[in-house]
């Protein structure tokens, strides 16, 4: 049964996230960790940026890309993490609904324009390996553009999620066994049969998930096939090593999302739900720069050039 807007909110105008521990304790340690983490990974991402607008040799399409992709990072742990630290120090670890619907639709809609993006990352690297002279053609500022500003569209899936979880009634108790208000963490308290909600939130989240990872699969299969065929085996690993960090991000991203958001309901666990999200949202975060950083000879050299050091040949 379907309820009327804002209806739920007579019943339940905050709900409370009970995060990692209650010991005071133990949240000033983890305070100062993961504040570590994020700041960490703000600055990581917040470098990546910086560096490919101030160096005109990063200007291509496969470094315009990676710059959205920090933006999203940096977007996506300032959503959720900002909120836990306060928790871990504040006495109260109340979220007003409003807040909470906010948090998930901009967490799940970041989320969704990552998946798509690396979509979009996995093609770049499909035209630069099976096309290198028609790169430039192919893949033009004004495709780019609209690629970039399409992956956006994707936050309507993450409205439609938002709304099936948010519309349920929930009639108590309103404590959330997470550190922010994800989506099946907040269900699992409505006071009604949730099931047709998880069908349809599973079909939402098989089409944002695997039909992007299929894609990059497939993206990746051609690669292969190209890179196979290239005589020199120095010209076949600079290929492969080109790869490398692209397949590393996109496993460390799938990998648990797909875990969290499709499986049975049957095998829901908060406390490992919650170790699982904090990998994908805080760590994958924070490693991505690093990932890109210490395998990217571009990067390191505009790294030198900022800091007023000679390039030098890596």
């Amino acid at each position: 049964m379907w309820m009327p807007p804002g209806q739920n909110q007579s019943w339940v105008s905050e709900f409370i996230l009970l995060g990692f521990s209650s010991d005071p304790t133990s949240n000033r340690i983890l305070f100062i960790v993961f504040f570590l983490l994020y700041l960490s990974s703000v600055l990581a991402n917040g470098l990546i940026v910086t560096l490919i607008c101030l160096d005109t040799h990063l200007h291509t399409p496969m470094y315009f890309f990676l710059c959205i992709l920090s933006l999203l990072d940096m977007g996506s742990i300032t959503t959720t993490m900002p909120q836990m630290l306060v928790h871990l120090l504040a006495h109260s670890q109340a979220i007003s609904f409003t807040g909470c619907w906010l948090q998930m639709y901009m967490f799940g809609t970041l989320s969704v324009v990552e998946c798509i993006l690396f979509v979009i990352m996995a093609y770049d690297q499909y035209v630069a390996i099976c096309y290198p002279l028609r790169y430039t053609v192919i893949l033009n500022w004004g495709l780019c553009t609209r690629l970039a500003a399409g992956t956006w569209a994707g936050g309507f899936f993450s409205l439609i999620h938002t709304s099936l979880t948010m519309r349920l009634p929930y009639c108590g108790p309103n404590v959330v066994n997470h550190y922010f208000c994800e989506g099946p963490s907040v269900r699992s308290l409505a006071c009604m049969d949730t099931h047709l909600i998880e069908m349809a939130d599973l079909v939402i989240s098989v089409f944002m998930l695997v039909a992007p990872l299929s894609l990059i699969l497939a993206s990746y299969i051609r690669i292969a096939q190209a890179i196979l065929k290239i005589k020199s085996t120095q010209g076949r690993c600079k290929a492969f090593s080109t790869c490398a960090s692209h397949l590393t991000v996109v496993t460390l991203f799938y990998a648990p999302a797909t875990y969290i958001y499709i499986r049975p309901n049957s095998s829901y666990s908060p406390e490992r739900d919650k170790q699982i999200s904090l990998f994908y949202n805080v760590f994958t975060a924070l490693l991505n720069p690093v990932v890109y950083s210490l395998r990217n000879k571009d990067i390191k050299g505009a790294l030198l050039k900022v800091m007023g050091w000679s390039r030098v040949a890596w």
